[in-house]
């Protein structure tokens, strides 16, 4: 929910834009008053993030948060809630999938594993584990979450390096998904093993079938200056290649995954990840997380926003805090280079609640 104070804000300032073409009719003073009022209105709204980002430091936490990475990318609370499309459990619109639990009897036990572990250093030819992607103003988390886990696991399996579509994906999948309004990434794994995601990169890349559609923000990187309404209607399922450059056709492009699964204990996920790679999680974000800057995320001041997905990479221990390490989808200019860590153990804002990914033969299985 957006605090009544907030909204308040808002709807003043909205008042005083309407009213600016009628001031150059009325005199100097009362310009100077009103064009004043709307820049009060502006701060107040900047003023929110600094005033969470204040109450965090203070608090001497596990992290560090920063208002300019909040308010330089997001500018509102509303615009962060834009970006928020995951369905969690609670959710009206989540279903329980029940995917089969990944078998981990064959792998290493957890209580042998690295206090430390980060898929970038153990698979270094497999770029896509790192690449930082841009969901611009689009509700399409879901989407990214699942192809950027489907994309490692597969590098890591076979070796080949492929940027996979989150454009076809979040446009595609649409039983369990609905593009920039929210879906699941947990079915976005299920329909990597029955349909199947064709390559595609970043916005303007001309990598792949299809790349993103969504353009970036003109000013600042996600809503309300890049509104939903510039990718909503691109976003469209279209069974054709969209990058003309590309040699393939849609069908043939299309490549599965060999099974999708579930995680469901911490000391399952630390294997899963050192062995099979990256994961799709799904967490509840608060009104404290935009301003993340460094450190060991936990839920510390603000309301709930919304549910958003990202990739679950590695794990780790800082200043004694063990860690998860994130990658999120708001580019590498938020929070730690585009990365978050988040206290690991606790299920820290739900992150342990639906946890999922995908396998691939070694064999490329291509539709």
């Amino acid at each position: 929910m957006i605090p009544a104070e907030l909204l308040s804000s808002f709807f003043s300032l909205a008042s005083t834009l309407v009213a600016l073409p009628l001031l150059a009719h009325t005199p100097a003073m009362f310009r100077f008053f009103a064009l004043s009022l709307s820049l009060a209105g502006v701060q107040s709204v900047a003023n929110d993030f600094e005033k969470i980002a204040a109450e965090v430091n203070s608090a001497n936490g596990p992290w560090v948060a920063d208002p300019w990475f909040a308010s330089h990318r997001f500018e509102t609370l509303s615009g962060v809630q834009s970006s928020l499309g995951a369905w969690t459990k609670g959710h009206p619109k989540y279903t329980e999938l029940n995917l089969p639990e990944y078998n981990t009897s064959s792998l290493q036990p957890a209580s042998k594993l690295p206090t430390d572990f980060d898929p970038k250093t153990q698979w270094p030819k497999c770029s896509v584990i790192g690449l930082v992607r841009n969901q611009a103003g689009c509700g399409s988390c879901w989407a990214f979450g699942a192809t950027e886990s489907f994309e490692s696991s597969r590098c890591i399996a076979t070796g080949a390096n492929i940027d996979f579509s989150t454009d076809d994906t979040a446009a595609c999948s649409m039983f369990f998904g609905n593009g920039c309004d929210g879906g699941q990434p947990s079915a976005a794994n299920q329909w990597f093993v029955s349909t199947g995601v064709v390559t595609g990169g970043m916005y303007g890349s001309k990598v792949g079938c299809q790349p993103y559609v969504c353009p970036p923000c003109q000013k600042g990187l996600y809503p309300p200056s890049c509104p939903t309404s510039q990718c909503a209607p691109l976003l469209k399922c279209e069974k054709t290649c969209g990058n003309s450059a590309y040699a393939k056709d849609y069908s043939d492009d299309k490549t599965k995954a060999s099974s999708a699964f579930s995680v469901r204990s911490v000391s399952q996920m630390q294997q899963v990840l050192s062995s099979n790679g990256p994961l799709a999680v799904a967490f509840t974000v608060y009104a404290d997380f935009p301003t993340y800057k460094s450190g060991v995320y936990t839920h510390t001041t603000g309301g709930e926003l919304g549910g958003h997905a990202v990739s679950m990479q590695g794990w780790g221990v800082e200043n004694g805090v063990k860690y998860w390490l994130v990658k999120n989808s708001w580019t590498d200019k938020w929070g730690d280079k585009g990365y978050f860590k988040i206290k690991r153990g606790v299920d820290e804002c739900g992150i342990e609640d639906d946890v999922t990914g995908t396998k691939h033969s070694s064999s490329l299985t291509v539709v």
